[in-house]
């Protein structure tokens, strides 16, 4: 790579993601394809007369944010810590989606299951990126 370009997101030499703007960026990138598919999806299938629009699980938009928080997972140290944080962060996440779904109940599945997806993956990554970091800073 040449001195002018860099590459987004921003990684450091572990292969983690550096900036917590970089990991919601691309997370928010990965949800906007997610809906943006499932929309398709969704019309495609209203066209063909086998169903009714807004009717796909907008959860499904969390199929790119989800594998880059596996990445970002494999590049931190083996070790309790690394995996404790995962499902401390999946379960505040989880909780916080059905939430946001509950409230957003008389919306389409599609949209509501969007919304859902957004706000569980943006607590993800709140919590992922700061206290995976706190804990290497007090373990390291």
């Amino acid at each position: 790579m040449t001195e002018g370009q860099s590459t987004f997101p921003r990684r450091d030499t572990a292969g983690r993601i550096s900036g917590l703007g970089d990991l919601l960026g691309v997370v928010l990138a990965g949800l906007v394809v997610g809906v943006l598919a499932l929309v398709l999806f969704d019309w495609v299938v209203t066209i063909m007369g086998t169903g009714e629009f807004g009717r796909a699980n907008g959860w499904l938009a969390l199929i790119l944010p989800a594998w880059i928080f596996v990445e970002d997972f494999r590049a931190w140290p083996s070790g309790p810590a690394r995996v404790v944080t995962a499902l401390v962060s999946a379960a505040v996440a989880v909780t916080a989606g059905l939430l946001a779904a509950g409230l957003a109940q008389e919306l389409p599945t599609l949209w509501s299951g969007a919304l859902a997806a957004t706000v569980a993956a943006g607590a993800y990554a709140a919590i992922w990126f700061h206290v995976i970091r706190w804990l290497d800073r007090r373990t390291g």
